[in-house]
C-alpha cells in the first residue's frame, strides 16, 4: 500500500517557507507536495488500466490460439480421413485390377476362340475343296479309263481282223472297221481331254494382313462420354410431313447408341423421337408448313455426349395425300394411286386419308365421278379409330356433311342439323376446309359455301374421311388452295 510521506527540512528555511506568524517551526516547515494526491490517483488508475488491458490481450490471444488449434485439428483430422480413403482406394485398385484382368483375359480368350472357330471353318473349306478336286480327278480317270478300254478292245479286234486270211470275210467287216476307227480318231479330242479338268494346286491365299493390323491396333481406350456426332446435311431431307436426318459417328469415340431430338416445329422444347444404333432416321406425322430443328447426341456406358449442331428442315407448305387402303374395309376399291375410291356393297364404308392434321389450315376436294343411286355420300373428318362400317358421322369419332341430289345435313354422333339446299351430281365437287387455327370445319359444293360453319371447338388429330356405298365413286384432290371467301369466314 502506498503511504503519504512528509518532508522535513533542517537549517535555513527555504525561500518558499511560510511567513505566517504564530506557527511553530515544525508546523511552518512541514511541506506537503502540491497535487500529490492527484498524481497518486492517476498512477493507480494507469496501473489498473494496464492490468485490465493485459488481461484482455491474454484472453484474445488465448481465444485466437484456441481457434487456430481447432482449425489445425480439423485439418489434421480430415487429412487422417483422407489418408484412410487413399489406403482404401489402394485396396480398391488391387481389387479392380484383378477384376479388369479377368475381363481382358475373357475378351482375349473370346478372340482366340473366334480365331480357332474361323480356323476350323477355313480348314473345313480346304478339305471340301480337296474332296471336290479328288472327285473331279477320279471322274476324269474313270472316263478316260472307260474310253481307253473301248479303244483297246477295238484295236485288238482290228489286229485280229488283219490276221484274217479269208479275204471275203475280211471285206465284210473291213469297211465297217475303217469307219469305226476313223470316227473314234476324229472324236478322240472330244471324248478324251488330255489336260486335267482341275488343278492340283489350291489357288487360295489366306488374307491375314487386315486381321494382323487389327490385332496390332488392339488397345485400351479411355472410357468417357463420346464427342458430338456430325449431321450430314446432303443426306437430310423433308418430304410432305416427314423429315429424314442422317449423321455420322464421332471418329474418335466409343459409341453404344444415339438419341435424336426434334422440337415442336414452332421453336418449342426438344423431345426425343429416336434412340438406337442407326445413323439415319425418318420421322413421320409432323405438322405441315413448319420448320423443325433436329439435333443428335451419342452415348455409351459412361454417359451422354454433346449435342450436334442443329439442322432445320421445312415440311411441305400444303398437304398432299391419298387414301390409305390399309385402314379401309375390304368392300372399298381404290385406284388412281389410291386417290379414287368406290364401294361395291350396299352398306356405307369409311375411307380415311393417309395423313392426320392437328395444326394449320387445310383444304381438299372430292370430285364426284359416279352417282347412280339415291344414296347419301358423307364427307368430312374423323379420328383414326372411327367406326368404318357405318356412315361417317354416326359415332362420336366422325364429323361430316352427308348430301344427296337436293340438300345436305351436318352430322356428328348421329345428331343431324343445319339442313342446306343444294345437292350433287356427277361432275360436282365437295370441298372440306379444316381450320385448326380457329378449330372449325366448313364445307363447299362446287367452290361455294354449303351452309354455315359446320363444327367448332375441334382439338386433336383429324384425318380426311369419306363414306360411300354402291353406285358412288369419288376422287380425292389435295395440295390446293381454299376458296377465296374462306378468309372472310
Amino acid at each position: 500500500m502506498i503511504g503519504i510521506r512528509k518532508v522535513i527540512f533542517k537549517g535555513s528555511v527555504p525561500s518558499f517557507a511560510s511567513k505566517e506568524k504564530g506557527k511553530s517551526f515544525r508546523e511552518t516547515n512541514t511541506l506537503s507536495t502540491p497535487n500529490r494526491d492527484s498524481n497518486i490517483d492517476l498512477s493507480v488508475i494507469n496501473s489498473l488500466v494496464y492490468c485490465e488491458s493485459s488481461a484482455l490481450d491474454y484472453a484474445a490471444t488465448e481465444t485466437e490460439l484456441s481457434q487456430n488449434l481447432q482449425q489445425l485439428s480439423e485439418k489434421a483430422r480430415s487429412t487422417t480421413e483422407f489418408i484412410q480413403r487413399l489406403k482404401g482406394m489402394a485396396d480398391k485398385v488391387n481389387e479392380n485390377c484383378s477384376e479388369f484382368e479377368v475381363v481382358v483375359s475373357s475378351q482375349c480368350d473370346a478372340l482366340i476362340q473366334a480365331i480357332h472357330e474361323r480356323k476350323r471353318q477355313l480348314l473345313d473349306f480346304i478339305r471340301q475343296d480337296k474332296d471336290v478336286k479328288l472327285r473331279t480327278l477320279k471322274d476324269q480317270v474313270s472316263t478316260c479309263t472307260c474310253k481307253l478300254q473301248h479303244t483297246t478292245g477295238l484295236l485288238q479286234f482290228c489286229i485280229e481282223a488283219l490276221k484274217e486270211t479269208d479275204s471275203a470275210a475280211f471285206l465284210q467287216v473291213g469297211s465297217m472297221l475303217i469307219n469305226r476307227v476313223a470316227n473314234i480318231d476324229i472324236t478322240w479330242h472330244k471324248d478324251v481331254v488330255t489336260s486335267p479338268r482341275i488343278s492340283h494346286e489350291f489357288d487360295l491365299t489366306l488374307e491375314d494382313k487386315s486381321v494382323l493390323r487389327s490385332i496390332e491396333q488392339l488397345n485400351f481406350i479411355q472410357m468417357k462420354p463420346p464427342c458430338a456426332p456430325a449431321v450430314i446435311p446432303e443426306e437430310c431431307s423433308a418430304e410432305n410431313n416427314s423429315v429424314t436426318i442422317a449423321w455420322q459417328p464421332p471418329p474418335t469415340s466409343y459409341v453404344e447408341g444415339y438419341v435424336l431430338e426434334l422440337d415442336d416445329g414452332n421453336g418449342g422444347e426438344f423431345r426425343e423421337v429416336y434412340c438406337g444404333k442407326e445413323t439415319i432416321c425418318t420421322v413421320d406425322g409432323l405438322h405441315f408448313n413448319s420448320m423443325y430443328n433436329a439435333r443428335v447426341k451419342a452415348f455409351n456406358s459412361t454417359g451422354e455426349g454433346e449435342y450436334s449442331d442443329l439442322i432445320g428442315l421445312q415440311t411441305a407448305e400444303v398437304a398432299w395425300f391419298s387414301f390409305d387402303p390399309c385402314l379401309a374395309p375390304t368392300e372399298l376399291q381404290f385406284s388412281e394411286d389410291n386417290c379414287t375410291v368406290a364401294c361395291e356393297g350396299y352398306e356405307h364404308r369409311v375411307a380415311l386419308g393417309s395423313v392426320g392434321f392437328s395444326r394449320g389450315v387445310h383444304y381438299w376436294e372430292f370430285s364426284v365421278n359416279r352417282y347412280d343411286s339415291d344414296t347419301d355420300p358423307s364427307f368430312g373428318i374423323a379420328r383414326l379409330d372411327v367406326s368404318k362400317d357405318q356412315m361417317l358421322g354416326k359415332d362420336d369419332k366422325g364429323w361430316s356433311m352427308y348430301i344427296d341430289r337436293q340438300r345436305s345435313w351436318f352430322m356428328h354422333n348421329s345428331v343431324h342439323e343445319q339442313r342446306s339446299e343444294g345437292g350433287i351430281q356427277p361432275g360436282s365437287t365437295v370441298g372440306v376446309l379444316l381450320d385448326l387455327d380457329r378449330h372449325q370445319l366448313s364445307f363447299y359444293v362446287n367452290e361455294e359455301p354449303q351452309g354455315p360453319i359446320a363444327f367448332q371447338d375441334l382439338y386433336g388429330v383429324f384425318y380426311p374421311a369419306v363414306s360411300l356405298n354402291r353406285g358412288v365413286s369419288v376422287t380425292l384432290h389435295t395440295a390446293i388452295d381454299p376458296p377465296s371467301d374462306s378468309e372472310e369466314s
